[in-house]
């Protein structure tokens, strides 16, 4: 007999292998790990393939490395579930304050805190051996990450703009990929950073507006909070951030047509994002930020493309 369905969180990808097949008493391990929304790892996923084409770019190479990326892949499915998992355990008691996150693994009992640094150490192993396949410059700017992810979850308790904090960490593969093919960093990886944190802060705004009333309600701050009702040129302006940024990044690399062609997508698909946003639809919200995973391979692609031709 199939054991009985385990509740899944409201954003969670209904019908996601995890919540179907995975066994009983793996569930709320995966759901800790945020395995059914895997639109978390995809967004700590693309800077570093946008940083690894880049490199390719500037050293004229035909493809990304496909090994780094690869090993992107795998670093960033394990990190983020790392992340989720210290974020959870530190959060636990805000949790319950919210509607969206009171039935997390934690909070709702269906893991112990015991139980969940258990699990952070199983994921930080992951992550640390893949990091250990990358050469020593490369190792030393992923570890110097882990300050930032270490203070994220205690931003939200003091300072209005949470989301720039999360940005530093999320945006951090965008110094990875350049990091392992040179061994160092230039200009452009870190016009491509700075602008890949503007991007966080500007879709994670998006992802906000679901707990709005919550986050008020828990003494909770946020960005779309911040923003207010003019959230919509909150996010314009990050957006705007981003596309600067990232076409000086691009220049520096000595990038081609293909790569400002696919910029100029991305550049529409932010702004498709920006005139859609209604801070009364929280359904609306998590649609809009997910699709930056399309505006994100939109970007990839192009990249890779330039790197071809």
């Amino acid at each position: 007999m199939e054991p009985p369905a385990a509740p899944s969180l409201p954003d969670a990808v209904k019908g996601h292998w995890a919540e179907r097949w995975a066994p009983a008493g793996f569930r709320p391990y995966l759901r800790l790990a945020r395995i059914e929304r895997p639109i978390g790892w995809w967004l700590l996923l693309l800077p570093c393939w946008w940083s690894a084409a880049l490199a390719a770019i500037a050293a004229g190479q035909p493809w990304p490395n496909p090994v780094h990326c690869l090993l992107f892949l795998i670093g960033a499915v394990a990190m983020r579930g790392a992340g989720c998992t210290y974020n959870d355990i530190v959060d636990r008691d805000l949790d319950t304050r919210v509607e969206r996150t009171r039935q997390r693994p934690l909070p709702s009992g269906q893991i112990t805190v015991k139980g969940a640094l258990a699990f952070l150490a199983l994921q930080g192993l992951v992550g640390l051996l893949v990091l250990l396949q990358f050469n020593a410059f490369a190792v030393a700017t992923g570890f110097a990450s882990l300050g930032v992810v270490a203070l994220y979850p205690f931003m939200k308790r003091f300072f209005w703009m949470p989301q720039i904090v999360l940005g530093f960490a999320f945006a951090w593969g965008a110094l990875m990929g350049w990091a392992a093919a040179f061994g160092s960093l230039s200009p452009a990886a870190i016009l491509l950073y700075l602008g890949s944190i503007a991007w966080v802060v500007g879709y994670d705004t998006i992802y906000a507006l679901q707990d709005i009333e919550d986050d008020e309600i828990a003494g909770i701050k946020s960005s779309a909070r911040y923003f207010g009702e003019n959230v919509r040129l909150g996010v314009a302006i990050c957006y705007a951030l981003t596309l600067v940024s990232v076409t000086a990044s691009l220049g520096l690399a000595g990038a081609g047509l293909a790569s400002f062609a696919g910029l100029g997508l991305f550049a529409l698909h932010l702004g498709w994002q920006v005139a859609r946003i209604d801070p009364s639809d929280g359904a609306g919200a998590l649609r809009l930020f997910r699709s930056n995973r399309d505006a994100g391979l939109i970007l990839f692609a192009a990249l890779t493309l330039d790197c071809l031709v």
